[in-house]
């Protein structure tokens, strides 16, 4: 049985995260077969391949991509050239493989898949944790991911020098505008909902409330809570409210969110916040551009047909 501990190669990735995540897109591409492959390329025949950045950039999803190999053939050797969080070069060699022609072509786009798009995500990450550099402030992702993807996507957050928010609802409390009309209906006050919250999970878990205003800012200072999030305001208004948290004897994080980008994320950190979340991060990373350079190498026995996992 599989231990929970166990990890992908090369990674802090959960191996069985991977393997579901892998298991899916080769069931979704594979369909039926491959029937070109099948009908055109003899099973004996043996191929290299080797996959080259055609982009400079962050690397992210190389052990993701020797799963989705080895999965539709473990007699594959898979060697990497690079290591996840590596930044390359155009030109540069990620990874190599080896063995039944066919096998490499059923995984070749399925292993690119994961590579481009965790890739994309770590090189966008590094560019905004490079926006950011001298200042105090990180810049984390936020749950505006792939469904089904969010381990993948919230590791390359990581390979590009971001932090992970939340992973799932039950990390910590949030407050946002919706959870404010809800408890507006049911005339209860932001902080006897963060009493609450605080008598049924404990002081372990942080509680944090999301304003747009400096007005709701004073209710939510109210409540006492552990985290303060700063949604879509401008430059004087997050400077007012920055200031007004800071002069609170009591420890508060200060999360800005809501519309930043490279251009606008400088300035946002120079106003004192300690976080700065991005959607974009994982929503909107455009893809790394990668390819699959394929060469023949020559033929192997007949044998039995490749195991897979």
């Amino acid at each position: 049985m599989e231990r929970a501990s166990e990890t992908a190669l090369g990674s802090d990735l959960p191996l069985a995260a991977v393997r579901r995540a892998v298991g899916a897109a080769l069931a979704e591409d594979l369909g039926w077969g491959d029937v070109t492959s099948d009908a055109l390329v003899p099973p004996e025949l043996l191929a290299s391949a080797i996959m080259v950045a055609r982009q400079a950039g962050i690397v992210a999803g190389l052990p993701v991509a020797r799963e989705a190999f080895l999965s539709v053939d473990t007699s594959l050797t898979v060697e990497f050239r690079a290591h996840d969080a590596d930044r390359v070069q155009h030109g540069d060699e990620l990874l190599r493989v080896h063995g039944r022609a066919r096998s490499i072509l059923a995984a070749e786009r399925v292993a690119l898949n994961f590579v481009q798009r965790l890739s994309g995500t770590a090189t966008l990450t590094a560019r905004f944790v490079e926006a950011v550099a001298g200042t105090s402030t990180r810049i984390v992702d936020t749950r505006k991911t792939t469904p089904g993807l969010r381990v993948l996507e919230k590791y390359a957050v990581r390979c590009g020098g971001g932090h992970n928010h939340r992973f799932h609802l039950g990390d910590a409390v949030l407050l946002k505008d919706n959870h404010r009309e809800a408890l507006a209906a049911a005339g209860a006050t932001m902080a006897e909902a963060v009493r609450e919250a605080r008598r049924m999970l404990g002081p372990a878990v942080t509680i944090e409330i999301e304003v747009d205003t400096p007005a709701e800012l004073e209710h939510a200072l109210a409540a006492e809570p552990d985290a303060i999030l700063l949604d879509n305001m401008g430059p004087t208004e997050l400077g007012v409210c920055v200031a007004r948290i800071r002069a609170i004897p009591r420890r508060i994080t200060i999360e800005a969110s809501g519309g930043v980008n490279l251009d606008t994320v400088r300035s946002v950190a120079a106003a004192g916040v300690d976080l700065i979340s991005v959607g974009a991060l994982t929503h909107s990373a455009p893809a790394f551009d990668a390819a699959l350079d394929f060469h023949v190498a020559g033929r192997a026995a007949v044998g039995a047909a490749p195991e897979s996992r």
